[in-house]
Formats: structure tokens, sequence, C-alpha cells
């Protein structure tokens, strides 16, 4: 693999709300405060795929695996702490390859991106979803003949958490492109 991907420049991130000294905090937060409020909502549907793109559109691959890492922790905390999932070995596997599902997602839209840093950039999330969902949902479904649950891999769930990613994606870059509007405004810059 190319060591590009590792050092993707301020020049090629795809969403840039804040200074690029500042996106690795504010992709921390975002994807902290959205993973919170999806796991208290959505509880075992939370958008990672999601989460794995909007990091590896904004910050280079080491802190998009942190900031995904980080929310996954979240995820894990809120789930065992406070929605009471149950202290066993099987639930645990599954925190463990749900976290290493996000991260491989991330590095898939890490790669998606880089490869189509020429594409407008909607297409390039859109494909980078497309990737990263792929992988996150394989990467489960690949624990399932030890893990069990394999039943829950059907096309019309398969299908309703791909759209409740998309939606998550679509809001998470409109709350990116809402601070950068705010910012532009508040550096007394033309926002174009």
């Amino acid at each position: 693999m190319s060591t590009d991907i590792l050092r993707l420049s301020s020049a090629t991130r795809r969403i840039a709300p804040v200074e690029p000294q500042l996106a690795p905090p504010f992709c921390l937060a975002l994807l902290v405060a959205s993973c919170a409020l999806a796991s208290f909502a959505l509880a075992c549907a939370t958008p990672f795929a999601a989460f794995a793109v909007l990091a590896a559109a904004m910050l280079p691959l080491s802190s998009a695996f942190l900031a995904v890492g980080t929310a996954w922790l979240v995820n894990q905390a809120i789930g065992f702490g406070l929605l009471h999932y149950p202290f066993d070995a099987n639930a645990m596997l599954w925190g463990l390859i749900i976290g290493l599902a996000a991260l491989a997602a991330t590095l898939i839209s890490s790669i998606a991106l880089q490869a189509l840093r020429r594409c407008a950039t909607q297409v390039a999330l859109a494909f980078a979803l497309l990737g990263a969902y792929c992988t996150y949902e394989f990467v489960l479904f690949a624990a399932t003949p030890f893990l069990g649950g394999a039943g829950d891999f059907s096309g019309a769930i398969f299908v309703r958490l791909g759209l409740l990613s998309l939606l998550w994606l679509i809001g998470l870059v409109a709350v990116c492109e809402l601070v950068r509007q705010i910012n532009g405004v508040r550096r007394g810059h033309a926002v174009s």
C-alpha cells in the first residue's frame, strides 16, 4: 500500500470545515457526539461506515483511525455501561469485531477517497461510503460462524442500515458545511 494515504494533505481533504490544525479535535468531537446520539437512539445500528467516511475525508489515516476508534469506545461504554449489554464473552467479542469492522471501513474509505481524488466530492464520498459499508458488513458477517447472528444479515436489514448510514453521512457533511460557512463568515472571508 502506498504511504501517500497515510499523509493526506490539507489540499486533498474532501471536507474542511475548520483550519487543518483544528480538524482532528473537531472531527473527534463531532464523531463522539454523533456516536453517543446514535448509540442511545439506535443501539446496535450505530453508523460506523458513515463515521469512517467522514473521518477519512477530513483527516490523515492515523488520525481517522483514532477518531473512529474513540467513537467506537464511546459506543461500547454506552452499550455496556448504560444500555446494560450483557457482560459475556459473546457480547464482548461482538464489540471487538464491531471495532475492527469500523477500522477496516476507515481504511477502505481512505483508499477510495485517495483513488477518487480527481472526482467530485459527492461522487467520491458516495463510493467511499459504499466501500466502507460493504467492508463493515463483510467483517461483521465473517464473524457469524463463530459468534452467531447470521440471521441478522437479511437483504432488507442490509439495505435499511445502508440507507441509515447514507442519511448519517449526509447529516454529518451538512454539519461540517454549516461550520465551514460560519467559520468563513467569522473570519470575514467570502464564503463560496
